[in-house]
């Protein structure tokens, strides 16, 4: 290993922490030549602490340590992608990684059909989404047959707003049902765009 801690002013070179079997970036740190040496001799990872101004071990405290399966430097020899096996939660805050999903989506639908699909996959009983899932795809398919007859009859009269209101309930409960036959809207799209050819 070749690493160049004279790159950066204060002697530290970032490390990358990655899961060994996910794959999953679970932090960021920084090493100097001592932490490094540890998490070497060890086999479990050493940080610099910027702000304590010392070597600290992950885990120290909770033992949620993170045991180095492989340590890889970068093309500049700066850098350090550290694959472990983390034992218990990784960040502070009791998550298994640091990082949190930003959604860069400027398409409301996208934003919408993550939150159907972690409703989805963690039910919850005070969720209106969760408890249609829970009742199965006979009683969201029912729902969305109210929601378009309700829908229908709110196109024959002149409110547009009730109209609108009345649209976004058909949608929104298409696309659980959309979630709950194991699609997304972008696949209806994609039967769409065929057609159109």
């Amino acid at each position: 290993m070749n690493l160049d801690f004279n790159k950066n002013n204060d002697g530290l070179v970032p490390a990358v922490i990655q899961d060994n079997n996910t794959n999953k970036v679970l932090m960021l740190g920084y090493l100097n030549k001592d932490s490094l040496r540890l998490t070497l001799s060890t086999n479990v990872v050493h940080f610099y602490s910027r702000t304590r101004q010392r070597i600290w071990k992950k885990g120290e405290h909770s033992g949620n340590e993170l045991s180095v399966v492989l340590l890889k430097e970068d093309c500049d020899h700066d850098t350090l992608l550290i694959k472990v096996n983390p034992v218990g939660s990784v960040c502070h805050k009791g998550d298994d990684t640091c990082f949190k999903e930003v959604n860069i989506s400027n398409n409301f639908i996208d934003i919408l059909e993550k939150i159907i699909e972690k409703r989805k996959n963690n039910l919850d009983k005070s969720s209106y989404i969760s408890n249609l899932f829970n009742k199965g795809t006979n009683k969201i398919a029912k729902k969305l047959g109210e929601e378009a007859v309700e829908m229908v009859i709110e196109s024959k009269d002149s409110n547009p707003k009730l109209f609108l209101e009345e649209s976004a309930d058909l949608l929104f409960h298409y696309l659980i049902l959309l979630q709950d036959k194991g699609f997304k809207l972008k696949h209806v799209v994609n039967v769409l765009k065929k057609r159109h050819k």
